[in-house]
């Protein structure tokens, strides 16, 4: 693992996104393509959480996202932000805040 300044830590813009939309990206058996809500402006992220998520259950949901992530193309979709999650052991859970927060607000 490398170790990162504060001040590369402080590039980052990572906020609070409500999930708007979702739905399954064909010809994929875990991608799901998510429209969130990152403060008055939608971004799509592509996320492999398809074969662990009830799709209807995360609509409505709040993530955290990291939003000025250069955007990557994947089954010639745009993902233009990165829904952050922890990993281990194969098992996923999507970091979501305890609290209600207005989409948009700053993760620090």
């Amino acid at each position: 693992m490398s170790i990162i300044t504060f001040d590369e830590f402080q590039k980052l813009d990572m906020r609070v996104g409500k999930i708007v939309d979702v739905e399954r990206i064909q010809g994929s058996k875990k991608l799901v393509k998510m429209k969130i809500d990152v403060g008055g402006e939608i971004k799509q992220s592509l996320a492999g959480v398809a074969d662990i998520y009830n799709l209807e259950e995360l609509k409505g949901k709040l993530v955290a996202v990291v939003k000025n992530l250069q955007p990557r193309k994947l089954f010639g979709l745009e993902s233009e932000v990165m829904v952050l999650a922890a990993v281990h052991n194969g098992k996923v859970s999507l970091l979501i805040p305890d609290k209600e927060m207005p989409p948009g607000s700053k993760v620090t």
